[in-house]
C-alpha cells in the first residue's frame, strides 16, 4: 500500500473524528458525559455505531476524546485571544469577557461545556473526572496567575494571597451567569455578571480604564 493511500485514509479518518467530536462536545454540553454514548451519538450524528466505535473504541475513550476536544475549543475561544493583551488586569478583563461571550454565544448548545459536565462526574472518581478536573484546574490557575501578576505589578492593591479569592469570585459570577441564562433563557445575566466583575476588580484597586473589556 502506497504512502499516498495511507495518508489519504488517515486524513479522512481525522476529518471524521473531528466531525464526530464536534457533535459529541455539543451533545455532552446538554446531556452530560453520562449521556454521551456511542448509540446516542450515532443517533444524533447520522453515523453508524460501528463507524463511531472504529474511531473511538469505547464509551470511555469517546468521553476522554470529547473532553480533550472541548478543552481545545475553550483554550482557542477564551485563552488564546486574551494573550493579545498584556499580562495583568487588562488580560483578566479580556479573559472574563471572553468567558461570558463563550457561554452567551452558545459555542456549545448547553452553555459552558465544563460547567455542564462537572455536575455529572464530580462525585465519580476515575480518568473521566480527572480529565475534567485537570481542564478546570488549568483555567483556575491561569486566571489566578494573571491576578497575582497584576498585584505584583501594582495594578491591584489587593494582597497576593487574595488572588485566588478574586479568581474564585470572578469564575463564580461567570458560572452563575451561564446557569441563569440557560434556566431563564435571558442573556441579561451576562451584563449583570460583567458589571459585578468590574466592580470587584475596581474594589481591588483596578484602574477602570483597564477594564474596558467588561464595560
Amino acid at each position: 500500500m502506497s504512502d499516498q493511500i495511507v495518508d489519504g485514509r488517515r486524513a479522512r479518518g481525522d476529518a471524521s473524528r473531528r466531525s464526530v467530536l464536534a457533535r459529541a462536545t455539543d451533545l455532552a454540553s446538554v446531556d452530560g458525559l453520562d449521556g454521551l454514548t456511542i448509540g446516542r451519538l450515532a443517533e444524533t450524528s447520522g453515523r453508524s455505531k460501528s463507524s463511531i466505535a472504529t474511531l473511538f473504541g469505547s464509551k470511555h475513550d469517546l468521553q476522554l476524546a470529547t473532553i480533550a476536544a472541548a478543552r481545545e475549543i475553550f483554550i482557542a475561544t477564551i485563552i488564546e485571544p486574551a494573550r493579545a493583551e498584556p499580562r495583568g488586569v487588562r488580560r483578566v478583563a479580556t479573559l472574563m469577557r471572553a468567558a461570558l461571550d463563550y457561554s452567551r454565544d452558545r459555542v456549545f448548545t448547553g452553555g459552558c461545556f465544563f460547567v455542564a459536565t462537572s455536575a455529572d462526574i464530580d462525585s465519580k472518581p476515575g480518568p473521566v473526572r480527572d480529565a475534567v478536573r485537570s481542564a478546570q484546574a488549568d483555567w483556575y490557575g491561569y486566571l489566578t496567575a494573571q491576578l497575582r501578576f497584576a498585584i505584583g505589578a501594582g495594578e491591584l492593591t489587593a494582597d497576593v494571597a487574595d488572588a485566588e479569592v478574586i479568581a474564585f469570585e470572578l469564575i463564580a459570577l461567570d458560572e452563575h451567569a451561564n446557569s441563569r441564562s440557560l434556566l431563564f433563557g435571558d442573556d441579561g445575566a451576562y451584563a449583570l455578571a460583567a458589571r459585578a466583575m468590574r466592580r470587584r476588580l475596581v474594589s481591588a484597586g483596578a484602574d477602570e480604564a483597564m477594564l474596558a473589556a467588561l464595560a
